[in-house]
């Protein structure tokens, strides 16, 4: 995917996440999300945020203070952030979803597969079917299945092939397990339970056995 698309597909991604959010309860913006520890208001914070996301100096004080937690400062910052009105993160999101300016130490291919994903934590336990364009999850799954850290795609999924059923995607050795390249990109993020019930193949039951990042 050009520069160009990816930023084009992030700022659609950006824009159909704000109108789903702007339609939801205010019992389904406090619903567990697909994160861990994270309600949809924290998910739907953390994506509204991102274009004017923490600064250099904010990460280091804040990983100091989560001792080097990672996961437990983003989902520190993002709480602090869903702490808005729900309209304002909604709003937020909408106009910020052209801009290309991102948090400290990441790129605009994490950035979409950031939104793609989170996209889909908010709308998978809350029973919306969400569907992303194929273009931009195969650029997902790309940016995941090649980097390491910090899910360890490779590492995690040793002994499995995955291939989509709509896109150019047949990856790995091992037991196959088939889908739609959106579904195998929530396999290769870690959120295996949610992936699995969307999954076919004879390696779907074995799918348990690997670990969350």
């Amino acid at each position: 995917m050009e520069v160009e698309e990816r930023w084009a597909a992030i700022e659609a991604e950006r824009r159909s996440l704000a109108e789903l959010l702007s339609e939801l309860t205010p019992q389904q913006w406090d619903a567990p999300s697909l994160c861990s520890e994270w309600r949809v208001r924290d998910v739907a914070a953390h994506v509204a945020m991102t274009p004017n996301g923490p600064t250099a100096g904010t990460i280091v004080v804040g990983l100091a203070k989560a001792r080097g937690d990672l996961w437990g400062f983003g989902r520190d910052v993002a709480r602090e952030h869903a702490r808005r009105p729900v309209a304002q993160i909604v709003a937020e999101l909408d106009r910020d979803a052209a801009a290309r300016t991102m948090p400290f130490l990441t790129n605009a291919r994490n950035i979409l597969m950031d939104a793609l994903v989170h996209g889909q934590d908010i709308a998978v336990p809350l029973g919306i079917e969400r569907t992303m364009p194929v273009p931009a999850a195969l650029a997902g799954f790309e940016r995941v299945w090649r980097m390491g850290w910090p899910f360890h795609a490779r590492r995690r999924l040793r002994g499995f092939r995955l291939v989509a059923t709509d896109g150019p995607v047949d990856v790995g050795e091992g037991v196959a397990v088939e889908g739609r390249v959106q579904d195998l990109l929530l396999l290769v993020t870690g959120r295996t339970a949610a992936a699995a019930e969307r999954l076919h193949g004879p390696g779907v039951a074995d799918l348990a056995r690997t670990s969350r990042p």
